[in-house]
């Protein structure tokens, strides 16, 4: 009878988890690197070139660390954190490449929201090569059936910005709230055409998921048939020399990728990225992202949104600096004044301001 019983149960509880996200949200709990194992995917392929970074024989990082009075070593210290990956790169030069709890260079792990700065990237290059016309367009020209909603006075723009006023619940611990939805749901197109309007656009500032969500919705019937990863590959993993391959999770099989999080990728392939904007869009003499379009992703408005958030940027400082950022405290930070890059991916965000500590190594360099 007991055994019956563990049946029964068992079998409800992948029933349940086959068949909703509530299910799927009780038996994953919460967000994981390792979540790319568990969602579908579409992979963008890396190309013949490979672009490598020198590495420095010795390389310039902190041998030690004095956190409250306490010294430690600098390995040490970012184990303690749950990292695992820590790149530092100044001059195209690897200074320092360390990885922990038996993660190593060719590790997968999983972006979060370091994936908004990534389609951001993906609309610059959409409006350059015409498939989207500006970003004073309405969602609505691609998005008609949100006109329903009365979100004819949204743009994309607000989107970028996160000003858009559309309703969206940011938690992470609401199996029934918004982001479980969006995450762990499987159908996106759905969730995204139930979307209306909290307040005024342009009013205000509001991180929110749905943002991106919407804003990948408008990429991916600008495309015309072409998925967002395609693009990607097109666009970033093949002309950026890529070392591996790369996966965006989506909402179900041949479904929409997640472009408010879920890139698949490595560490120093993520810092590709930084590198991209460092330079200004250009990569070894080719303009692969409008300069002008970079330049207004990094550079403070607050007219128009957050001083401390531009185009699915953040910025941490008013020295130039700038970052993309996930959830369990994933960053590619770029600071251009150094010529410097650091990754930082982790299992969690620790016990630490690495916001903090990343300016406090540029100042050493």
């Amino acid at each position: 009878m007991k055994k019956l019983l563990c049946f029964i149960l068992a079998t409800g509880l992948l029933l349940l988890l086959g068949s909703c996200k509530l299910g799927r949200f009780a038996y994953y709990n919460f967000a994981n690197i390792t979540d790319h194992e568990i969602f579908p995917y579409r992979t963008a392929e890396k190309g013949d070139y490979i672009f490598t970074y020198a590495v420095a024989e010795s390389g310039k990082a902190p041998k030690q660390i004095t956190v409250e009075g306490n010294e430690t070593t600098f390995d040490a210290y970012l184990e303690k954190n749950r990292t695992v990956a820590f790149l530092i790169i100044q001059n195209d030069t690897i200074q320092y490449e360390k990885y922990f709890d038996d993660y190593s260079e060719d590790a997968v792990v999983a972006s979060f929201s370091m994936a908004k700065s990534v389609t951001s990237i993906l609309i610059g290059c959409a409006i350059d090569d015409g498939y989207i016309k500006s970003v004073d367009e309405p969602v609505t020209n691609y998005i008609s059936e949100l006109k329903e909603n009365g979100l004819q006075s949204v743009t994309i723009e607000h989107l970028l910005q996160m000003t858009s006023g559309i309703k969206f619940s940011e938690s992470y611990t609401n199996p029934f709230g918004d982001a479980a939805t969006f995450y762990y749901g499987r159908n996106l197109t759905k969730a995204v055409l139930k979307r209306k309007l909290k307040k005024e656009p342009g009013s205000a500032f509001s991180y929110s998921s749905g943002d991106t969500q919407v804003l990948g919705m408008v990429l991916q019937r600008a495309l015309k048939g072409k998925s967002i990863t395609q693009y990607l590959e097109e666009k970033l993993w093949k002309p950026l020399g890529m070392e591996y391959d790369a996966t965006w999770s989506l909402d179900r099989e041949n479904g929409m990728e997640k472009t408010f999080c879920c890139i698949n990728a490595r560490a120093r392939d993520f810092s590709k990225i930084g590198r991209l904007y460092l330079n200004n869009g250009n990569w070894q003499g080719k303009q692969i992202v409008p300069e002008e379009w970079v330049r207004r992703s990094v550079t403070a408005d607050t007219v128009t949104g957050a001083s401390f958030y531009k185009y699915q940027w953040w910025l941490p400082s008013q020295s130039g600096d700038f970052m993309a950022q996930g959830i369990l405290g994933q960053y590619i930070y770029v600071n251009p004044s150094k010529n410097l890059i650091i990754v930082r991916l982790g299992e969690n965000y620790g016990n630490t301001d690495w916001r903090n500590l990343f300016k406090s190594l540029a100042q050493q360099y």
